[in-house]
């Protein structure tokens, strides 16, 4: 019985994923309806024509936004129906 070695299973694991990337992004996969799309600070200011300083005080108000790992994203969901109840 043959066991893998540490390099062997990382490069095993790095071809499965290049591979699956491979085929989603050469079939053009979307997500689901039901998943949204997160935006980021600069997607989110350019759609909402703000700058990122206005944007970033607004996030100090309460807008709300999710953070993963040092970067941040919002769900325009999330973002237009807070702005529409708060006046």
């Amino acid at each position: 019985m043959e066991i893998i070695n540490n390099e062997a299973l990382s490069q095993c694991i790095r071809e499965a994923v290049r591979a699956e990337l491979q085929e989603h992004f050469r079939t053009g996969s979307t997500l689901p309806p039901q998943e949204e799309r997160l935006l980021s600070k600069q997607e989110l200011a350019a759609e909402l024509g703000v700058s990122l300083v206005t944007l970033t005080d607004w996030m100090k108000k309460g807008l709300p936004f999710l953070r993963l790992h040092k970067r941040v994203y919002f769900k325009k969901s999330q973002v237009l129906k807070i702005m529409t109840t708060k006046n």
